[in-house]
């Protein structure tokens, strides 16, 4: 069957944006066939085979939409470089179209949104095709708190293309989908290692941007101060090229009012030789019982990173110090930020639908128990008993405490403390700082353990330092290229 898409000359499944849009313009490809050929995928390895389960829906328009986009490249041109170019979103980002936005509820399984998010709107007006929706943790992992990484009571249980290993979450589909290569590229959200984890797991490239430089405008909230967008993808080029479509100013979100990066392109970092010259700080002091005792951590394969570093002609501080790491943090502020963020999105639903708070949720969780409550609800019902959260006097504290200890005493401590450009922590253990300072992570493949497992780092910077945080990256993965592509097989 696949031989019927006229793909047979390039590698499709590896290829980068920028090799799908050199063989388009050359005659060799359409997007329509790119299109149907993830399709192709999808109904092969995702939906039988493996059953990887990483895809919520498909697009029903999505052939017509490449069709439109193939003949308006030739009769007026590319509109961008992600012209044509399939992109799979998460389930809990709005569309305006015919598929569905239910973060992986079976509450919320007949919601179309009215209005597509921010993000969407600027992937539409690229000329991306929106190829489909993407599995995740129900809520963002805002459910239960024995919810299993990639579960939702909607999609079922996403797996691992390479194997029985941890998938991450919560952006686990949009992960696996590029891993297993039924996408180009996809979006993911993060609260907290939601992109980074999945990356992490799936051995891929997945970028955490600073918080206001992607609007959270259509994008079901977990959290107001910590939520993101980013994207996800298998190489660094093509993340650059997404991160350079999804931001952009927002008048109805303030978080991206203060962002002077929003015209930056960030392709332009793509440096081979982007490590001369950097000075990046090691973090080891790595949780045991977090990373190291289920696997996450492999010492040997994160030597043989800062090795590379060195080889690469980068500055490697070993070991630094970072005072607010091992701090008791909290979780006042996530979670009354949560109560508050999800009672006022599911207030603004159309009446038609059954629930329009948080008390209705639970209620009609219960009633559907058999389908819907596999991991049950404690953490959804723990939420609901907080009153006011907004005007709690631990919520404003913890507001400004996350801040002062994750930025003053965490990252930007290291970074001035030892003139660093980034930070390199293995696998994600530097996702939770990140994400309660608000700064941005890119995450990177490292390898393979010895069990087959993929392993990973992560780059952590200051607010708005993409740019530096992406030439690192890209420099290092030109370097190494440990990316490898997972060997499905159909039954």
């Amino acid at each position: 069957m696949e031989d019927i898409f006229n793909i047979q000359s390039l590698n499709v499944e590896e290829a980068t944006i920028i090799d799908l849009q050199q063989a388009i313009e050359k005659g060799e490809l359409t997007s329509r066939e790119l299109v149907m050929y993830y399709m192709y995928r999808i109904a092969a390895y995702d939906q039988s085979g493996p059953l990887i389960n990483s895809m919520m829906e498909i697009n029903p328009d999505a052939i017509y939409i490449a069709e439109a986009l193939d003949q308006e490249r030739q009769l007026t041109g590319a509109r961008s470089i992600l012209h044509g170019i399939p992109v799979v979103l998460k389930d809990n980002i709005e569309t305006m179209d015919k598929m569905r936005t239910s973060a992986g509820a079976l509450a919320l399984q007949n919601h179309i949104s009215s209005a597509d998010a921010f993000l969407v709107q600027k992937l539409r007006e690229a000329g991306a095709v929106i190829l489909g929706k993407s599995n995740m943790t129900e809520w963002a992992n805002a459910m239960s708190s024995s919810m299993w990484a990639g579960y939702s009571s909607r999609g079922g249980q996403t797996k691992n293309p390479y194997g029985d290993y941890f998938t991450g979450g919560s952006s686990t589909g949009s992960a696996a989908a590029v891993a297993a290569n039924f996408t180009s590229v996809a979006v993911g959200t993060e609260t907290s290692a939601s992109i980074l984890s999945p990356s992490i797991q799936n051995a891929i490239v997945g970028i955490k941007p600073t918080v206001g430089l992607i609007s959270r405008t259509g994008i079901i909230p977990f959290t107001y101060s910590q939520d993101t967008a980013g994207p996800m993808a298998r190489n660094v080029t093509d993340a650059a090229i997404l991160l350079n479509v999804l931001t952009g100013k927002d008048v109805k979100d303030p978080s991206t009012w203060r962002n002077e990066a929003n015209d930056r392109d960030y392709t332009a970092f793509l440096d081979k030789n982007g490590l001369q010259g950097t000075t990046i700080g090691v973090f080891r002091n790595v949780p045991s019982t977090k990373y190291r005792d289920i696997g996450e951590y492999d010492e040997k394969l994160f030597n043989a990173v800062v090795a590379t570093l060195k080889d690469c002609g980068a500055e490697v501080i070993d070991d630094i110090e970072i005072p607010s790491f091992n701090r008791n943090w909290e979780y006042n502020k996530i979670n009354f930020e949560c109560k508050h963020a999800i009672e006022n999105y599911l207030q603004s639903l159309p009446a038609h639908l059954p629930i329009h708070s948080l008390q209705e949720l639970i209620a009609w969780n219960e009633q559907n128990a058999d389908k819907a409550l596999k991991y049950g609800q404690n953490s959804l019902k723990y939420r609901l008993q907080i009153e006011n959260p907004l005007q709690n006097k631990d919520y404003i504290l913890e507001s400004l405490t996350d801040l002062y200890y994750s930025q003053n005493e965490g990252i930007d401590f290291a970074l001035q403390n030892d003139g660093l450009d980034a930070i390199l922590f293995p696998a994600y253990v530097g996702a939770d700082l990140s994400a309660r300072a608000g700064y941005p992570s890119i995450a990177v493949p490292a390898g393979f353990q010895a069990d087959g497992r993929a392993f990973g780092i992560t780059f952590a910077g200051t607010a708005f330092s993409e740019a530096m945080l992406i030439r690192i990256a890209f420099a290092f993965e030109q370097a190494t290229h440990h990316r490898r592509m997972p060997q499905l097989h159909k039954s």
